[in-house]
């Protein structure tokens, strides 16, 4: 799932408007802290109005198919610089 999901991600988010940087794949930690998740997925967005517009965007739904079809369980966190 991994690796398909890091190309999905490279080839369809940049496209979208406001997406400043698009960061995937999976833990190297040594720590053993990942609570169960093998693959994160960080998307950088200009600003708020960027982010709203995400969510709804065609290029974001094939990500979204793919990593929540391949997914036990997905975690999504926003946050503001």
């Amino acid at each position: 799932m991994a690796a398909q999901a890091d190309a999905l991600a490279r080839e369809h988010l940049p496209r979208i408007d406001g997406v400043e940087s698009v960061r995937s794949g999976p833990s190297v930690s040594t720590e053993g802290h990942e609570g169960g998740f093998d693959w994160m997925l960080v998307v950088r967005f200009r600003d708020r109005a960027a982010l709203d517009g995400y969510l709804p965007h065609p290029e974001h739904q094939p990500v979204s198919a793919h990593i929540r079809a391949g997914s036990e369980r997905v975690v999504v966190f926003d946050v503001e610089d």
